[in-house]
């Protein structure tokens, strides 16, 4: 009987009584070709319109039967890299080609992988004998969901997460959702501390100055449990060089109302919480809320006459024990309010008027 030849690596299956004296150096070879089939690498030059077969001598190594295969060369167009009929085989194959064009591993007759035209990846592919298929193991994405046997050290590399990504819990609800700026410069740094020192998140980035933004949905606010410290503050003012007699000052959006038009007649200030929202939806039974109003008289003595919350005239309490009966001339006068929810559209509201000549 004749030796014979696998199929897949093309080893030469020696048959029994042959091959005297030359029983050794086949089995070498053969032994070669699975040294090959199991850790050898090769780097095939493509050729740059019609790419590269595969080879698999019989009986002896050849390109088709390594491990790792990289691909080089530079491509002008969309090329094959094939692989026999019939052959049943594991690859590594990095894209190692220049050229912006796709790379498709295939078999002669079958279909194949595609490294798409920026793909420069590796992939690890296997050829059924029929097509070749994309075991997706180098792709992490591939796996649903991936788990974790122990902590994930990035080993000094960053974590990239898409426009709109998230970190979600194990109901797969979102913890923290991240949006993208197009060439952002701008971020937070967290930073641990050791015992005695407290951690922080502050912006840093390109710019030399940073604000740093939190910002509620709608009428929310910002909460902080527990005591609070500022170092600095500064409150949003309205600057309004129109007089009306009927003042709606929204709390929501602003601190302070600064008039710079002289008033002509008496007014009312009504506070509520913005256009759109009450001031007994924006706040909370235990919670108050300060403002200051701001007058410009002339030699005319004009003056807040009616206080609402609102739109509900209330009995403020005034500083002094009586409600001003004048404004003062040739002056800004400051009205503050403090305005105390004690109930469900129930108000306890503090007033008083202070001359500023």
């Amino acid at each position: 009987m004749a030796n014979s030849t696998s199929a897949n690596l093309k080893l030469t299956v020696q048959a029994t009584g042959e091959n005297s004296g030359t029983w050794g150096q086949i089995t070498n070879t053969n032994l070669l070709v699975l040294e090959q089939a199991i850790g050898g690498y090769s780097a095939i030059t493509v050729n740059e319109t019609t790419g590269a077969t595969l080879t698999f001598s019989n009986g002896a190594p050849s390109n088709g039967k390594d491990a790792v295969i990289k691909l080089t060369g530079t491509i002008t167009t969309n090329i094959d890299v094939v692989i026999p009929d019939s052959v049943e085989k594991t690859y590594i194959i990095e894209n190692g080609t220049s050229g912006a064009f796709t790379v498709t591993v295939k078999t002669t007759s079958g279909t194949g992988v595609t490294w798409g035209t920026t793909d420069k990846g590796t992939k690890m592919v296997y050829s059924d004998g029929t097509n070749v298929v994309d075991t997706a193991f180098t792709d992490l994405s591939s796996d649903i969901t991936p788990q974790l046997s122990g902590v994930l050290d990035t080993n000094g590399n960053d974590i990239i997460i898409d426009d709109a990504g998230a970190i979600e819990d194990d109901s797969n609800n979102p913890y923290l959702r991240f949006q993208k700026t197009a060439s952002a410069v701008n971020y937070f740094d967290v930073t641990n501390q050791a015992t005695g020192s407290s951690p922080s998140i502050a912006s840093v980035g390109g710019d030399t100055n940073l604000d740093f933004l939190l910002s509620p949905k709608g009428i929310g606010r910002v909460t902080l449990n527990g005591n609070g410290k500022i170092q600095g503050l500064a409150e949003k003012v309205l600057v309004n060089g129109t007089f009306t007699s009927n003042v709606n000052f929204d709390t929501n959006t602003q601190a302070v109302q600064l008039n710079t038009a002289t008033a002509n007649a008496n007014f009312t200030v009504n506070l509520r919480g913005d256009g759109s929202n009450s001031l007994d939806a924006s706040m909370d039974v235990g919670e108050s809320i300060t403002v200051a109003f701001i007058n410009k008289n002339d030699n005319v003595t004009h003056y807040n006459t009616t206080v609402q919350v609102d739109g509900t005239t209330v009995t403020p309490v005034w500083q002094g024990g009586s409600a001003p009966s004048a404004g003062n001339t040739t002056s800004n006068d400051v009205y503050t309010y403090t305005a105390i929810k004690t109930g469900g559209s129930v108000f306890t509201v503090l007033a008083a008027q202070t001359q500023f000549a």
